[in-house]
Order: structure tokens, then sequence, then C-alpha cells
């Protein structure tokens, strides 16, 4: 019980409408710093090409330095998927400056690769396993490839080349 329950004078429980207006503008203020899923999503994929990145690199070196008969198509390949990875990674770090959402560091904890980034004001921490990881990346790696195939097909069927 508090010492205003007996007092008649704030049953009406009025509320002035400007306060309501901060009340609510605060409210709002608040939910637009929590970090949603579309950025989660930004923040996973900027955390993973990078990796991909590299990946792609060390996969084109290793070409490089064999004696592969395929070699050129290979790198030809290769070299694709790396541009766009690099694109989609310059779009992102874009995306997240728009957002006001900064990574910070990289830390890991048993298999769990922790990463800490402030979002509009407030410091939290993103983490991802690595088979998560691994998977994320074999799909993406995919998806590159894929999108590279469907190039080519279109580019076979307006040259009039059979498939």
């Amino acid at each position: 019980m508090s010492k205003l329950d007996g007092n008649e004078r704030w049953k009406s429980k009025m509320l002035l409408t400007e306060h309501a207006e901060q009340y609510e503008d605060q409210h709002r203020s608040n939910e637009s710093k929590i970090i949603t899923m579309e950025e989660r999503r930004i923040l996973r994929d900027y955390i993973l090409l990078p990796h991909m990145e590299k990946m792609v690199q060390k996969s084109i070196a290793d070409v490089e330095y064999s004696t592969n008969i395929l070699k050129r198509p290979h790198l030809m390949a290769s070299q694709y998927i790396l541009n766009r990875i690099i694109g989609d990674s310059y779009k992102l770090r874009r995306e997240l400056k728009q957002r006001n959402i900064r990574i910070l560091s990289e830390e890991q904890a048993d298999m769990v690769v922790y990463y800490r980034y402030y979002c509009r004001g407030y410091e939290e921490r993103f983490g991802m396993t690595r088979d998560v990881m691994r998977s994320e990346i074999s799909l993406r790696l995919t998806k590159y490839a894929s999108e590279l195939g469907a190039l080519l097909k279109e580019q076979a069927k307006e040259s009039g080349i059979k498939s």
C-alpha cells in the first residue's frame, strides 16, 4: 500500500498529453536501439565474408601453382566469386555505417566465436559456432557458384550454344 492510496486527489490519474507524448517518444527511441533481424543477418554476412574471401584467395593461389588442365576456367570462376564477395562486403560495410553499427573485436570461447559490436549506442555481443560458420559459408559459396552457372547458361543461350 502506497502513501497515495488513501488520497482522493490521485484517483482520477490524469495524464497530460505532452507527458504521454514524451513517454511514447522515449519508448520509440528505445525500440529503435534494439538490433533487428535484418541487421543481424547483415552483421552475420559481414562477419562471414572476410573468411570466405580468404578461402577463395587461398584456392586461387593453389590453382595458380597447379598443373591442372582446367586451370584457366577454374581461375576465372574463382575470380568472379572473389569479386562478388568483395562487392558484397563493400555493400554491407556501407549498410552497417548507415545503420550506425560498428563491429569492434573478435573473441573465442570454447567452439563459439563472439564479436562485440555497437548498435546505436548499445554494446552487444554476437556469437556463432564454427559449425554454423562453416555451413553458412558453404551455402553462400554454393549460391555464388549457382549465380555463375546461371550467368554462363544465359550467355550460352544468347550466343546460340547448346548446353
